[in-house]
């Protein structure tokens, strides 16, 4: 950080604070996304961010990185929203044909997060038990979201971005104690939360292709032995914002065999085009209109990918589309 430039930002010169900020921004938005599960949120907590810290630069004393004090005004602004928030599981029965859930989920605003928009050289602290892959992925996220607020915080703070313990309890204001206390039972749940299956493969490997080419052959023709043959057999099918989840074989096999038993056109009319999302491959799903020949967007896939198979399937609806440079419609 130049003394100048913060000098010129204290002074008012927007340009100036601009331009200490923005190597910080994108890290930052990832922070609010995992914090929030939302990518409209993390926006929101992040507009919110910069602002405060433009009408509280003057207290800004330098005892800590700028960094640093980005991170606990945007920490707080998260905790602050949270804490404010009504979002609540929705108990609610299947809709339509849909076959009886494994269970509701309970985090029912996550939204995928672009993998163009992740930061390239965010390098953890000393103290990180996540690597950033995993940090960034589905499964984490959605776990995350099931902690509470200060508990959340802590191990975002501790074990992604390996801030140390007395570091921790500075932004976030509380003692050493308590963050040690919020940080064993946050480890508790994302320990159970955490799954024992093989790493994906490389991203763009033969064989991540292979597998996602057979998945989608399977998934088009909504082949529902062959979409089952692909998955592991504790693997979740997921699709917020409805709160219904299919986990387990059976489950699954249900679920598809219901969809395809409901499904109104014919699978050689879709298109799927390749997306990446939270370090994870996936597609927006195209429908083609019979009557005009035009594709319409029908939703977006995201996969968790486990060796040589399936353990996550999530489909988000048509509104995340855009984020992920998706249009609604193709020729």
């Amino acid at each position: 950080m130049s003394a100048e430039l913060l000098g010129r930002a204290r002074a008012g010169d927007r340009d100036a604070f601009a331009a200490l900020v923005e190597p910080h921004r994108r890290e930052l938005h990832v922070h609010c996304y995992r914090m929030l599960g939302s990518l409209q949120d993390a926006e929101d907590a992040l507009q919110e961010t910069l602002l405060a810290a433009w009408l509280g630069l003057e207290g800004f004393e330098g005892r800590s990185s700028l960094r640093t004090w980005l991170y606990r005004i945007a920490t707080n602004r998260c905790l602050n929203l949270l804490r404010s928030s009504t979002r609540q599981p929705v108990a609610a029965a299947a809709p339509g044909p849909l076959p009886e859930p494994t269970r509701l989920g309970e985090a029912l605003w996550l939204q995928p997060y672009p993998d163009a928009m992740e930061p390239s050289d965010q390098v953890p602290g000393p103290e990180a038990r996540y690597e950033s892959r995993e940090a960034i992925s589905l499964a984490f996220v959605t776990a995350v979201q099931l902690l509470p607020p200060n508990q959340r915080a802590v191990l975002l703070l501790r074990d992604v971005l390996g801030y140390r313990a007395a570091e921790t309890a500075q932004l976030l204001g509380l003692t050493q104690d308590a963050v040690t206390s919020a940080l064993k039972r946050a480890r508790a749940t994302m320990n159970a939360a955490r799954s024992n299956h093989p790493p994906p493969p490389a991203p763009g490997s033969p064989a991540e292709r292979a597998l996602l080419d057979r998945f989608v052959a399977a998934f088009t023709e909504l082949d529902v032995d062959a979409l089952i043959a692909l998955m592991t057999d504790d693997a979740w099918v997921r699709m917020p914002p409805l709160p219904f989840e299919y986990r387990g074989s059976d489950a699954v096999h249900r679920f598809f065999s219901v969809v395809r038993a409901h499904r109104t056109h014919c699978g050689r009319f879709d298109r799927m085009v390749p997306v990446r999302a939270n370090g994870q491959p996936g597609w927006g799903q195209y429908v083609r209109d019979e009557v005009t020949g035009t594709f319409h967007i029908g939703g977006v896939i995201i996969l968790g990918l486990a060796g040589d198979k399936i353990h996550e399937l999530t489909r988000f609806e048509t509104s995340v589309a855009p984020y992920l440079g998706l249009p609604r419609t193709l020729g």
